[in-house]
C-alpha cells in the first residue's frame, strides 16, 4: 500500500466511524421536598438509583448534577441521597443552576413543586410555589443569555393566569418545556390510544381522591385522550362542577354519561363490589364543553375505585374506545419510569414529546372547576380556555408493557 492509498483509506475509516457519544446531560433538580414516596423520590430517585431504584441498570442517560430543596423536613432524603451519589446541594435555585458559578451550567432542569407545608386557599387549592420557582429558574436563563429544557411535575400552577404565563415565558425564551404527571404515559390495559384524527362526541374519565390533588390527574387522563380528535384541541368554552346528589342526577339525566361511565368502570382493577351510590359518600364531577361540540365529564369516585379509567365515543367505532391507565402501587412505581423516559426524550432531542399546552389547559380547567364549586356550582363560561388550541403529534407516549412479579419493569 502506497502513502496515497494509506491516507485515503485512513480518511475513509475516520468518516465511517460513528461520532463519539455526547456526554450525559447535567440536570438540576429543583424541589420543594424529597422524602420516601414523594414525587422527588420516584423521579429523581430513578436518575440516582436506576429505573427500578435498586442501584442496577437500566439508568436514564442524564445525570443529576445539582439539587435544591426548599424544605428539609425530619424525614428528608435529599441530604443522604446527595451524599451517597455525590450530588452537591445548593442553598438557592440560582446557585443550583449555575453549579456555584456565575452563569447557567446545566443542560436541563426538573422542577418538582409537590409536597410540603403550604397554605390552602378558599377554593381548596394548595398553593405550591411552582410559578415562583419557575421564575427563579428563568431569571437565570435571562441573566445567562441562554436557556435549557425544563420539566415541570404535575400542574403548571394552581392559577390559570400563572400557568399561562409559564408557557408564554417558555416561548419567549425559546426553550422546550414538558409538564404533567405520570398518568397519561403509564402502562395501559388494553395498550391502546384513541384513533388519531377521528371526530369525538363524548368522553368520560373516572378516578378518586381529592378535587385538587387528583382532580388534575383525572382531567389529564381525559385530556390526553380527547386532544387526538379531528382538528386537534379547539379549547374549552365552559366548565361546571357538581357534587353529591347533583353528581348522581347529572349521570341519570344524560344517557351518554351513564353509558360511558359504566363502560369505563369495566376496566377498573380496583372497583369495589356494590352499588356506586352506596359506596361513594362524596361523588364529584367536572363537566366540560369544548368549542367543537365535544362534551366530557371527569369523575372523582372515592370509595368505588382507586385507579384511572377512560371511555370515549369515537366516530366510526361501534364501541367506545376505553382503557385503564395502570399505576404500580409499590416501588419502583413503574409509571414514574414511563414519565422519566419522556423527560429524557426532551433532554436528548431538545423537543418536548407532547405539547405543554395540554398541561396548561388542564391546569386551567381545574382552576375554573374549583371556582365553579366556590360559586355554588355555577356553570362558568371560559373564554380564556376557549382560546387554547394545539395539535398533538400522532405518536403515543405511554408504556406498552408493565412490570413482572418481582416489580421490575418489563419494557418501557
Amino acid at each position: 500500500m502506497n502513502r496515497r492509498t494509506f491516507l485515503a483509506s485512513s480518511a475513509s475509516a475516520v468518516l465511517a466511524a460513528p461520532a463519539a457519544a455526547a456526554p450525559p446531560r447535567r440536570i438540576a433538580a429543583i424541589l420543594t421536598e424529597y422524602w420516601l414516596g414523594s414525587h422527588a423520590d420516584v423521579v429523581i430517585g430513578k436518575y440516582l438509583e436506576g429505573y427500578n431504584q435498586d442501584d442496577r441498570p437500566p439508568y436514564p442517560r442524564s445525570k443529576i448534577a445539582a439539587m435544591f430543596t426548599e424544605h428539609v423536613p425530619k424525614n428528608d432524603m435529599s441530604r443522604p441521597m446527595a451524599k451517597k451519589y455525590g450530588v452537591p446541594v445548593f442553598r438557592t435555585v440560582q446557585e443550583a443552576l449555575m453549579l456555584g458559578g456565575d452563569k447557567l451550567a446545566v443542560d436541563g432542569v426538573i422542577l418538582i413543586g409537590e409536597h410540603g407545608d403550604y397554605p390552602v386557599n378558599d377554593k381548596g387549592q394548595t398553593l405550591y410555589p411552582r410559578f415562583e420557582m419557575f421564575l427563579k429558574i428563568t431569571d437565570v436563563f435571562r441573566q445567562s443569555g441562554r436557556s435549557v429544557p425544563v420539566f415541570n411535575d404535575k400542574h403548571l400552577s394552581y392559577s390559570w393566569r400563572q400557568a399561562r404565563r409559564m408557557v408564554e415565558i417558555s416561548k419567549e425564551l425559546k426553550f422546550p418545556m414538558l409538564a404533567g404527571s405520570s398518568v397519561p404515559v403509564a402502562y395501559r390495559v388494553p395498550a391502546i390510544d384513541t384513533p388519531y384524527g377521528k371526530a369525538q362526541k363524548h368522553a368520560v374519565a373516572i378516578s378518586y381522591s381529592g378535587l385538587d390533588i387528583y382532580g388534575f390527574h383525572v382531567l389529564e387522563a381525559l385530556q390526553c385522550m380527547v386532544e387526538r380528535r379531528k382538528g386537534g384541541e379547539t379549547g374549552v368554552r365552559s366548565v361546571q362542577c357538581f357534587e353529591k346528589q347533583d353528581c348522581w342526577n347529572f349521570i341519570e339525566r344524560n344517557g351518554w354519561v351513564k353509558r360511558l361511565f359504566e363502560e369505563a368502570l369495566t376496566h377498573s382493577k380496583t372497583r369495589k363490589a356494590g352499588a356506586p351510590r352506596d359506596l361513594v359518600k362524596s361523588p364529584a364531577v367536572f363537566v366540560l364543553e369544548y368549542n367543537d361540540g365535544l362534551r366530557a365529564a371527569a369523575f372523582l369516585m372515592t370509595g368505588l375505585v382507586e385507579d384511572f379509567t377512560v371511555a370515549v365515543d369515537v366516530e366510526g367505532e361501534s364501541r367506545p374506545v376505553s382503557m385503564l391507565m395502570y399505576l404500580q402501587e409499590r416501588r419502583p412505581h413503574h409509571h414514574f419510569g414511563c414519565l422519566v423516559r419522556n423527560i429524557e426524550q426532551m433532554f436528548e432531542t431538545g423537543v418536548a414529546p407532547y405539547p405543554v399546552e395540554r398541561t396548561m389547559l388542564t391546569s386551567g380547567i381545574l382552576d375554573f372547576a374549583l371556582e365553579s364549586r366556590f360559586q355554588g356550582y355555577r356553570k362558568l363560561e371560559t373564554p380564556d380556555l376557549a382560546k387554547v388550541r394545539y395539535q398533538t403529534p400522532n405518536a403515543s407516549h405511554f408504556c406498552t408493557k408493565g412490570w413482572g412479579a418481582d416489580g421490575r419493569r418489563l419494557d418501557m
